[in-house]
């Protein structure tokens, strides 16, 4: 029996549909759709069967607009061939057991060839324009995206405050709102001031899109191509100790930005907030002056935050990350 995978519009449309096996070719799923100019959410939408909404929380949109190249998780109409099981189907299209036993109204994970269920993408967990991940879905929704603007520097920081103290396990969107009401009312920023945040838990949050550069005091030549990374933690000396999961975290998100935007790890290509002169927002490196640069991301980060540190420590666990990466969707 073939496996048959089809859109999903109407039942009446699926009984008419005559299915070309290469749907299902290729490194994609079938239910990945391969946006196109002149498509729109609605559009899209009204195709699949599906609402705007349900676009919107399945692929982590922080807005309506699409762009060419993008890929988008839809629901599909998918046909169950000999040896399927519930588990391999949700891993393989982007779902879950509960969520198609429950679409499907399913008693149980038993399944017979011929059935007919509806696949639906995982709802992505979002408050407003936040994104919570693991580095994982990190990964699909980075590489799934494309972006209009320039990017050519990933910034490191640490919040400093808040600290490890604030962080209670499940607040992780109060955390960011806090941020984002600091930076709007007491900064006078448009909107929180990084695109990624990382948590000890090891989550990690869009925050800020990536598409509008980020705000802060190292300086507009860092942040016209830069994508700023908020690291939750005091990594001073003598404070916070970063758990295991931020770390991994740190090196697989910075190892993904790299991957995505054709960066080599370097001063130049991963910068740490130390590095600029907080007055003139101009890269100094190691030679400043102790009051014209904060520690920021800390004198504790990997190793330090002087340029040798991070060629000592930081850039090498992130190259050796990309390797992994890159050999496991190549």
């Amino acid at each position: 029996m073939k496996k048959i995978i089809v859109p999903l519009l109407s039942l009446i449309l699926i009984i008419q549909v005559t299915i070309s096996p290469v749907l299902a070719a290729g490194n994609n799923p079938a239910n990945i759709y391969l946006v196109k100019a002149g498509d729109s959410l609605p559009a899209i939408a009204n195709k699949y069967g599906t609402s705007v909404e349900e676009l919107k929380v399945t692929n982590g949109l922080q807005s309506d607009t699409l762009l060419v190249g993008q890929k988008l998780w839809v629901p599909i109409m998918y046909e169950v061939a000999a040896g399927d099981t519930l588990e391999k189907i949700s891993s393989t299209y982007n779902s879950s057991v509960d969520t198609i036993k429950t679409t499907n109204g399913l008693s149980s994970e038993q399944l017979y060839t011929g059935k007919m269920l509806k696949i639906t993408p995982k709802k992505m967990t979002m408050q407003g324009q936040y994104i919570l991940m693991n580095k994982e879905e990190f990964k699909n929704w980075l590489l799934h995206n494309e972006f209009t603007r320039k990017i050519s520097l990933i910034q490191q920081h640490h919040t400093w405050l808040p600290s490890y103290k604030n962080f209670h396990g499940s607040n992780h969107f109060t955390m960011l709102k806090g941020m984002e009401n600091y930076h709007v009312n007491n900064k006078g920023w448009k909107n929180i001031a990084q695109n990624i945040t990382t948590f000890p838990d090891g989550k990690v949050a869009i925050s800020r899109p990536f598409n509008i550069a980020p705000e802060g005091s190292i300086g507009l030549k860092a942040n016209i191509e830069g994508i700023a990374i908020e690291n939750i933690g005091n990594f001073d000396i003598g404070h916070d100790v970063m758990t295991e999961e931020q770390k991994e975290t740190i090196v697989y998100i910075t190892a993904l930005l790299c991957i995505k935007f054709g960066l080599t790890p370097s001063i130049d290509s991963i910068t740490y907030h130390h590095w600029w002169n907080y007055n003139t927002g101009q890269r100094v490196l190691d030679n400043s002056a102790e009051y014209e640069v904060k520690t920021c991301p800390g004198t504790g980060f990997f190793g330090g935050n002087s340029t040798n540190s991070a060629k000592s420590h930081f850039y090498p666990l992130v190259s050796r990350k990309m390797q992994e990466i890159e050999a496991s969707i190549n």
